[in-house]
């Protein structure tokens, strides 16, 4: 359960240092605004919700980014 609580609280703080994106180029459920990046309302959760569209192992897919290319090394 610790493990749990603190990889919530490293994805929380790598989608707060979340890079700047195009409000235009963005799909429209990502809503959320972390610091000028949108992203879907499931953000905490990106190995269930996101896997679809930014791939497997989040480093992008089709038009969707990595992840990786905002938050570097510290997406889990």
């Amino acid at each position: 359960m610790k493990l749990v609580k603190v990889i919530l609280i490293l994805l929380l703080a790598a989608a707060l240092m979340g890079c700047k994106e195009d409000d235009d180029e963005r799909p429209a459920d990502h809503t959320v605004n972390k610091n000028g990046s949108y992203h879907a309302p499931n953000l905490n959760e990106p190995r269930t919700y996101c896997v679809s569209c930014h791939g497997s192992d989040l480093r992008g897919g089709g038009e969707a980014p990595s992840c990786y290319s905002c938050h570097g090394q510290k997406w889990p």
